[in-house]
């Protein structure tokens, strides 16, 4: 099987969910499989290559003999022993629940225990008779977002998280490009724009034999189902149930097939009305000098499709009709930071908290990628659980960074602390401490119902602390799990700018917050931005690729991102806030 390690790591999470939901598991057994699964899904390396090789599976962090067996299993048979086993003593109702927003597997066993909740049905009936209310931790706000997922029929697994879909994305544009007479070949859609998320994949290939390409990706290993094939156009379903459409066009007609197949829609239905002003005709294919499509304007390449139109080339993250097209015709679209101007990481952990590498081994690692500096951001005291730090153990904590910082010359360690912003907009941590701090990033972790209003007074209380420097993952989301906080973002922005704080765009794919709406409101306003990892792990760092996507998504230059300047200049504006 040729499994990624997201669909791995997918695995073990619903392992781990099976395991709450069944009840009287060890919580021991449970943590190590959702350890497992975060050091699967950091793991550069793909699993599968490693089990082909014979690689040793246990030297993995977290990964012991027997999760190693399943590691294998999975990827040699597609075969879960130890699921497929739980799933048989779990109604398969009770599951389905689980694909609800908002609903893990404790408050799934809750509601099975409480109220007897064995299938969805179960759980409308309930909710109609307002039977939640009266279960522990099924607020108004989050019954009411229960019976609005319910009404439009909306599931976890509708879209899927942008770094799940990349490793089969990026399979299938090698396998593509490999068939014999295809001469270009890309994944297009929301996965091409990069969207946070993917519902389906849409791919096009150029060949002058476009029946035999469609025919070569029929048989794509992946593949369980060919749900349509003809000549030029194949729809299929993946093992793991991913849909994929498939276009195979003449290679003098793969440039206005890819402007079509990415979209957006709506930036598509701006060009091709402004083919109809001018009396022309755009489809899939081309643009034409007439409705008849006797003459073809420009079709080859992207770029003289957009130059048809007196354009430049528009990347396709912009294009969703956020104003790309008139900021193309007037000369003013950004040009987009790239992954290559970011010199260093300002929010990482170790294990002073809930990392999984020391100072040293994290700034090595930074320091391989070609970074200039990092900051040492672990949690603040109200996260026991994440082992947080109090002021004598912070104190601590500078003595080992100044001894990383003098073992790696040319590479600065800076020291900071991601301190959680309680209900009433105060910092978790004294101000003696905090004044002994370069950097200061100040996150919402709890109390995520609170009002519009009081949740943005807490956010600017917290901004208006002196010694803050970044706001961390402002919104507070989780993709396909938790909704963001309630916020007036431009209340936010606005306090943000009088007092020199920059906005974190984290870059795990599980957040990527703030979202790139709220970035480019951001950018309009002249708010400072950062882009950061939250790295736990040294190959955490390799998640910023998300983070510069949803900066380019939100039209972000290299000058609207503090870590982009040098450590001189860096620690300058750092100075300014303190």
């Amino acid at each position: 099987m040729l499994l990624s390690n997201a669909e791995i790591a997918e695995a073990f999470r619903e392992m781990a969910d099976l395991l709450e939901i069944s009840g009287g598991a060890n919580p021991f057994r449970v943590r190590a499989y959702r350890t497992a699964a975060d050091t699967i899904q950091d793991e550069p390396r793909a699993l599968r290559d490693m089990v082909a090789n014979g690689d040793d599976l246990t030297a993995l962090p977290g990964i012991g003999a027997d999760l190693s067996r399943s590691i294998t299993a999975l990827v040699q048979d597609g075969q879960f022993p130890e699921a497929e086993a739980l799933k048989q003593q779990i109604d398969p109702g009770v599951r389905g629940i689980m694909r609800i927003p908002g609903l893990g597997p404790k408050r799934v066993r809750a509601l099975h225990d409480q109220l007897g909740i064995k299938d969805i049905d179960d759980l409308q009936t309930a909710l109609e008779r307002n039977q939640l209310a009266g279960v522990s931790g099924f607020s108004q706000k989050l019954q009411d977002q229960i019976a609005q997922s319910l009404e439009h029929g909306r599931t976890k697994k509708a879209r899927r998280l942008i770094s799940e879909v990349d490793p089969i994305a990026e399979d299938l544009q090698t396998y593509l490009r490999a068939i014999p007479g295809v001469t270009e070949a890309n994944v297009a859609g929301s996965w091409r724009r990069r969207r946070e998320t993917v519902g389906d994949l849409d791919a096009v290939a150029a060949s002058n034999d476009p029946a035999r390409a469609v025919d070569a990706f029929t048989e794509w290993p992946p593949i369980a189902e060919i749900a349509g094939h003809g000549e030029t156009r194949a729809s299929v379903v993946l093992h793991n149930g991913l849909a994929v459409d498939f276009r195979a066009v003449l290679p003098e007609h793969y440039g206005a097939a890819m402007i079509y197949f990415t979209g957006s829609r709506d930036h598509q239905l701006v060009l091709r009305n402004m083919a109809i002003d001018r009396g022309w005709k755009m489809n899939e294919y081309a643009v034409y000098a007439s409705p008849d499509e006797t003459e073809i304007i420009a079709s080859r390449t992207e770029e003289s499709v957009y130059a048809a139109f007196d354009l430049p080339w528009i990347p396709p993250e912009l294009r969703e009709n956020r104003g790309e097209i008139a900021a193309a015709a007037d000369g003013t679209l950004p040009t987009l930071i790239e992954q290559s101007d970011i010199r260093g990481d300002l929010h990482c952990h170790t294990t002073w908290s809930d990392g999984k590498a020391s100072v040293l081994e994290m700034a090595q690692a930074a320091q391989t990628l070609g970074y200039d500096y990092i900051a040492i951001t672990d949690h603040s005291p109200r996260l026991a659980m994440t082992n947080g730090l109090k002021p004598d153990r912070l104190a601590q904590q500078a003595e080992e960074i100044a001894a990383a910082n003098d073992a790696l010359p040319g590479f600065t360690i800076l020291r900071g602390q991601e301190v959680d912003i309680l209900k009433d907009g105060s910092l978790d941590q004294t101000d003696a401490a905090l004044d002994q701090l370069e950097i200061v990033i100040c996150s919402v972790h709890s109390h995520f119902d609170l009002s519009r209003e009081d949740q943005t007074a807490r956010m600017i209380r917290a901004i208006e602390h002196p010694a803050t420097t970044i706001i961390g993952h402002p919104q507070g989301r989780l993709l396909e799990r938790r909704e963001g906080i309630q916020l007036d973002l431009e209340a936010v922005f606005e306090a943000a700018i009088a007092h020199n704080v920059a906005m974190e765009i984290n870059a795990d794919p599980h957040r990527l917050d703030l979202h790139d709406t709220a970035i480019q409101l951001g950018k309009r306003m002249g708010v400072t931005f950062v882009i950061d990892t939250d790295a736990h792990s040294p190959t955490g760092f390799t998640l910023l690729r998300y983070g510069i996507d949803e900066a380019r998504r939100g039209w972000l230059s290299k000058e609207d991102v503090l870590n982009t300047r040098s450590i001189g200049d860096l620690q300058t504006r750092l100075g300014k806030r303190q």
